[in-house]
């Protein structure tokens, strides 16, 4: 009886086997790569923002790289679908196109080489300078330093302004959030903040989110004209780029400068500003169906700003030391502070520096509300001169604004009231401040000293301004060495004081001439 002849398939599966057999044998001593790729497809793309399938190894914040240039950023995970922000060449991104993972999540070059640069979120330059020289390239996105590793806020921060270095003192290490309407000043107080560096060793980080190009070109020339560029770096996600690049910008910016915090040394971020990366957040949610909240905001809309200023911190000596400063600013709408995005922002920060409409309407430069305002731990860092003298100021300017309202309704007063009244237009003209021109600690004991000891009330409000112009001049030339004092140890003797005094009313006399 003749054999039974074997079915088709097991011919298969004996030719796969001799097949699998020969190449074990001709790979045998030999190392043999795979390399696997993860790949996915573009489902749908607009507004910004990409629907992806497949990339089933993908992550939260990886980096995701369309060809041609074109990267995007995973920011939603769900079964089978990735919510993907683009950031880099959106327009060339098409439905149907092939997406590769790159099991990396988003980094931004950081070091020495970014000082004097402007560069977008992922650190190319948009100075037309060469490529950034990078020390090396830090994730935007990193874990806010532990309650162990960091210190008390003990250094003070100096803007130069004698309204906030007097009545709400800054410390290296603080967060201090700047708000108010449009147009009322706030970026003009950051770049005052960061002229005022000029001379110091603090690394200043300005994070331009959703501005014009010609807004972020006048912060950097007024740097260049009046501060130090050279000590500066500028991460601009200008208002035409991608919402992802807007979105991502003061998670760069913070980044670069936790790195110089990091080895040691002093930093400042600006923010400018977290309520249109709030509206981007916004935007880039809705597109990407996150459930809305509150004015349509997602409901983690508080924790990506509770996530970003808490990397802001002073280090303790185990750690380096260095600290990091965050003045973040916000815009209110018609001065309502207790609006949602403004709300979450006081909780979270620090401290507040309110600038207030009507008082800039009236001339009022800077236009700080120091009713409003507040600083919660930068008073342990006043140099104790300014400390002294500026001990009862805030009081005394808010019963003066007070006073000047009843006295506006024509109501009679007593000769004790109408030299408070009259005490109070001198201070007020005295903490009138220009653009550019940062007051240093000398400066500003001796335009205190003479508030304190009532000088200026003598004055012509018009001579109150000659008076300031000319105090540089004067204690530069006849009190040299208690310049040097104050910005040694920040305090004088009453040798000194009565020195200073003296020289104060002979400058008051030479200008109500």
């Amino acid at each position: 009886m003749a054999p039974a002849k074997r079915a088709p398939v097991n011919k298969i599966h004996d030719d796969l086997d001799a097949w699998l057999t020969a190449a074990l044998s001709a790979t045998r001593g030999r190392t043999v790569g795979v390399k696997v790729e993860h790949m996915g497809v573009v489902e749908r793309v607009g507004d910004g923002i990409a629907i992806l399938s497949g990339l089933p190894g993908a992550r939260l914040d990886e980096l995701l790289d369309f060809g041609g240039g074109a990267f995007g950023m995973a920011v939603n995970l769900r079964p089978g679908v990735i919510g993907c922000v683009l950031l880099a060449n959106p327009e060339s991104v098409t439905a149907g196109q092939t997406v590769h993972g790159t099991n990396e999540v988003v980094r931004v070059p950081v070091g020495p080489g970014l000082l004097g640069r402007v560069v977008d979120p992922l650190g190319s330059p948009l100075d037309d300078g060469p490529a950034v020289a990078a020390t090396r390239r830090d994730p935007t996105e990193r874990a806010a330093p532990g309650i162990v590793d960091r210190d008390l806020v003990q250094t003070p921060m100096q803007t130069g302004i004698l309204a906030i270095d007097s009545m709400i003192p800054l410390g290296r290490g603080q967060r201090e959030l700047i708000i108010g309407d449009r147009k009322t000043g706030k970026t003009a107080l950051a770049v005052d903040t960061i002229i005022n560096q000029r001379a110091t060793d603090v690394i200043c980080v300005y994070a331009a989110v959703g501005q014009k190009a010609s807004s972020v070109n006048q912060v950097i020339d007024a740097v260049r004209a009046y501060g130090n560029l050279q000590n500066c770096v500028f991460v601009v996600g200008e208002a035409d780029s991608p919402p992802g690049l807007q979105w991502l910008a003061p998670y760069a910016a913070c980044t670069i400068a936790e790195y110089f915090r990091d080895i040691g040394r002093d930093a400042l971020l600006v923010i400018d500003d977290l309520t249109k990366h709030a509206a981007i957040y916004r935007e880039i949610s809705l597109l990407l169906r996150h459930p809305p909240g509150r004015e349509a905001y997602p409901g983690d809309i508080f924790y990506i700003h509770s996530r970003l200023l808490e990397r802001a911190a002073r280090l303790s000596a185990a750690g380096g030391g260095g600290s990091l400063t965050a003045l973040p600013i916000a815009e209110t709408q018609e001065g309502n502070i207790a609006a949602y995005i403004p709300t979450n922002l006081i909780s979270i920060t620090d401290g507040q520096i309110y600038l207030d409409p009507k008082l800039f309407y009236l001339g009022q430069k800077p236009a700080i509300n120091v009713g409003k305002s507040v600083s919660r731990v930068g008073g342990k860092t006043q140099p104790p001169a300014i400390k002294r003298l500026a001990e009862s100021l805030k009081l005394d300017y808010m019963q003066f604004l007070e006073l000047e309202v009843f006295t506006r309704f024509g109501a009679m007063v007593d000769e004790r009231t109408q030299a408070l009244v009259e005490h109070g237009h001198r201070v007020r003209s005295a903490l009138i401040q220009p653009r550019f021109r940062p007051l240093g600690s000398a400066e500003q004991v001796a335009l205190l000293t003479a508030i304190e000891e009532h000088i200026l009330d003598p004055l012509p409000l018009d001579a109150v301004e000659r008076f300031k112009e000319g105090l540089a001049g004067c204690i530069e030339t006849n009190c040299r060495d208690l310049v040097l004092r104050i910005e040694g140890n920040g305090d004088i003797d009453e040798a000194d004081r009565k020195t200073l005094i003296d020289h104060l009313r002979s400058l008051a006399e030479a200008v109500k001439l």
